[in-house]
């Protein structure tokens, strides 16, 4: 069983900055890339951005002038990613979703986490 979890997420002013992480856990050997989707109200889940398991990242072209992504490899036993927001927009409201895919089992998602931007 794997386990995804998001934390970091809440209300952000325009023009702030927020980190988001996501822990996977359980029963991984390996894991071929964890990445980020979000999903506005009323409007589908879109990708933001993902870490292969080789370090090389893609970022949707909407936000790559606003966003990274890096990764913790001393944590033992899990997977840990942060996404890094900058000069966030009310445009970036939404729930934000990790997912890690797994070689031979497939993805995995996260519960969302809301990140809330205040104009």
């Amino acid at each position: 069983q794997v386990q995804l979890v998001e934390s970091g997420g809440g209300l952000v002013q325009a023009g702030g900055s927020l980190r988001l992480s996501c822990v996977a856990s359980g029963d991984i050997n390996e894991i071929n890339a964890m990445g980020w989707y979000r999903q506005a109200p009323g409007k589908q889940r879109d990708f933001v951005a993902q870490m292969s398991y080789d370090g090389s990242v893609n970022t949707a072209d909407a936000v790559k002038d606003r966003v990274t992504v890096s990764r913790d490899n001393t944590k033992k036993s899990v997977y840990l990613q942060y996404l890094h927001m900058n000069n966030l927009e009310h445009e970036d409201t939404a729930v934000y979703f990790c997912k890690a895919t797994i070689p031979r089992e497939g993805h995995y998602w996260g519960q969302g986490v809301q990140v809330t931007v205040s104009s």
